[in-house]
């Protein structure tokens, strides 16, 4: 687990699972990759084998594994967080096994001072296990979607039971009009950052921001992104757009330090 995040909408990372397998096209870039590779390198045993050199670059193999040294993680941490749960993976993955999800799952539901954001792209595993899982309050469940191909994955989270559902469509690869946002509490976008980062168009995030704003629905826009993303940085027209989700902001309000607070 990192003690801290440069992720704008979150506190700290915690990895129960690791490795991953290219699934669409937002995964080609992916920055997980490149950094379990890097972590590999840097003499990180947890990352060893979970990627391949493809063309000059790390990439996934498919090799996931459950970390079985970290899922009790959480419970050490006195102080409540934000915390964003694999980073370095995707806790629906085929190769997770539902006892495991569980079991991290557990963990979350066990410590409630902790807010919890999950990420997947596996929404059809996600809504498919749903009824196996105890789902706390304290759990925010996402689906990224990067371009139109992919919006059923926001009705596969519709369909699943936790009580605050939100959007990443990041990296945004297309236009993503007349969405249903219906169920959807929150919503972030961003551009790609890194080598080969794929363009960003203005039309594509306004285009979004004023369906959320229409919807009442809180809008994060992390950032242009491009090969160095600081210089693009993050504004959209004349301000940030950093909300949380409403009917959770009392809990972030509660517990989360004045770093992230400012953002929004």
């Amino acid at each position: 687990m990192a003690n801290s995040s440069s992720i704008e909408w979150t506190e700290a990372t915690w990895n129960p699972v690791v490795g991953c397998s290219v699934l669409s096209p937002g995964c080609t870039n992916c920055y997980a990759m490149r950094m379990a590779h890097r972590l590999t390198a840097m003499g990180q045993e947890k990352y060893a084998g979970t990627t391949r050199i493809s063309a000059g670059r790390p990439k996934w193999n498919g090799t996931v594994r459950v970390d079985d040294n970290s899922i009790d993680l959480p419970r050490s941490w006195k102080t409540g967080r934000m915390i964003f749960v694999n980073s370095m993976s995707d806790l629906f993955h085929h190769e997770v096994p539902l006892e495991a999800v569980q079991r991290i799952f557990a963990t979350m539901r066990e410590t409630p001072r902790h807010t919890y954001q999950i990420l997947t792209k596996r929404s059809e595993r996600l809504e498919i296990l749903s009824p196996s899982i105890s789902w706390p309050e304290n759990v925010w469940m996402g689906v990224s979607v990067e371009n139109a191909d992919y919006l059923y994955r926001v009705n596969n989270l519709r369909n699943c039971g936790a009580r605050t559902k939100f959007l990443s469509l990041e990296p945004l690869l297309g236009p993503l009009r007349n969405m249903d946002l219906s169920g959807i509490h929150w919503v972030i976008a961003g551009g790609e950052s890194g080598p080969g980062a794929r363009p960003l168009r203005p039309a594509w995030v306004r285009t979004i921001r004023d369906q959320c704003v229409r919807a009442g629905i809180a809008f994060h826009f992390k950032q242009w992104g491009g090969h160095i993303k600081k210089k693009a940085g993050r504004t959209l027209d004349g301000r940030t757009w950093d909300e949380f989700p409403r009917q959770a902001q009392s809990d972030v309000e509660d517990h989360l330090r004045p770093s992230i607070l400012a953002r929004a």
